[in-house]
């Protein structure tokens, strides 16, 4: 910065408030020294900007897995609002681990970010611990915790298990199966699994017919794989609920490889509303979620939070519930 100013005939005091687009400098000077800033390749340290600051600027974002839309949607809906406040996302793939959530808390919490973005509820006891009574927002999203550690922007999985099986319930079917992963790590999606048992049981349907199959997220590879083993224990089965729209695609085209019509001779359900569903024929019918506004959602609860600490308060825990639509395709 002191050779900055040199080049810009400065102070090194300018070139930061330059820097900080601070009002007491003038717009010819900032304009000289961003001269020079540019011609240079200079970049601020924004480790000595934290010391000086107490400010990270940067909101960290924990996801189960960046190859997938939805959340890259959500993702999406919190940086449009966050860079308009001068904020910027550091992300973090846990790979469905919350084990690995751990570990990148951990590490997270060393650089003191602005705010905390989980995806999910499901939390070690070490993570809880680590969260438990700092200052730094939180905010749980794609989930409704029933003990929430700090804010959620969310739905109930489990509704939306039992919602469209419900939904295949009314439409006549009654052998109804279940594809989802291990629900070892998956929490959100062993609660659709628990939604649709329910949604079985209060039918009085026989049941459940349930496969777990493949590690969370289950790929197209593993959804094909899982209706050959549900038919092969359930040959009768009429409908299949499964946990993601990507293991549905991969039921439709295993379906289409073994001459199984469908919805005629099995019908099939996802979640998500993913392109691929979209785009297949028959198209899915499918639980959407607004994955946008979950993060716009989730932005705002920030910089409320934000907002209110410079102000020497705090922002009371704020729960925003996410509706869920079933769109009904021709896959039912």
């Amino acid at each position: 910065m002191q050779s900055i100013a040199e080049l810009a005939g400065v102070s090194a005091m300018t070139v930061s408030r330059s820097l900080k687009n601070d009002t007491s400098v003038s717009q010819k000077t900032r304009d000289r020294v961003l001269d020079v800033v540019r011609r240079t390749g200079y970049v601020p340290d924004a480790t000595a900007r934290v010391f000086a600051s107490g400010r990270s600027g940067f909101v960290a974002v924990l996801v189960p897995s960046i190859n997938n839309s939805n959340f890259a949607d959500t993702t999406r809906g919190m940086t449009r609002a966050l860079e308009a406040a001068g904020l910027q996302i550091l992300l973090g793939d846990t790979g469905y681990s919350i084990d690995r959530e751990e570990q990148l808390i951990s590490t997270l919490l060393q650089r003191r970010p602005e705010a905390i973005v989980l995806t999910g509820g499901a939390h070690t006891q070490a993570t809880r611990q680590m969260l438990a009574g700092i200052e730094t927002p939180i905010v749980e999203t794609w989930d409704l915790p029933a003990e929430p550690l700090g804010h959620v922007v969310g739905f109930s999985n489990e509704v939306a298990g039992a919602t469209m099986t419900r939904y295949l319930i009314e439409r006549g079917y009654r052998r109804i199966g279940f594809i989802g992963g291990t629900t070892t790590q998956d929490t959100r999606g062993s609660e659709r699994r628990s939604g649709y048992v329910r949604a079985i049981a209060e039918a009085g349907l026989p049941g459940p017919r349930v496969v777990d199959f493949g590690s969370p997220p289950v790929s197209m590879d593993q959804g094909g794989a899982a209706l050959g083993k549900l038919l092969e224990l359930w040959p009768d089965t009429d409908a299949i609920v499964c946990v993601s729209d990507i293991s549905a695609y991969a039921v439709l085209m295993e379906c289409h490889r073994r001459g199984i019509k469908v919805p005629q001779d099995l019908a099939i359900g996802g979640f998500g509303d993913f392109d691929v569903g979209r785009s297949a024929w028959p198209r899915l019918t499918t639980i959407a979620v607004d994955c946008v506004d979950i993060g716009a959602q989730t932005a705002k609860i920030v910089l409320d939070a934000l907002e209110a600490r410079s102000r020497g308060h705090r922002l009371s825990g704020t729960t925003v519930s996410i509706d869920l639509k079933l769109v009904i395709r021709e896959t039912s």
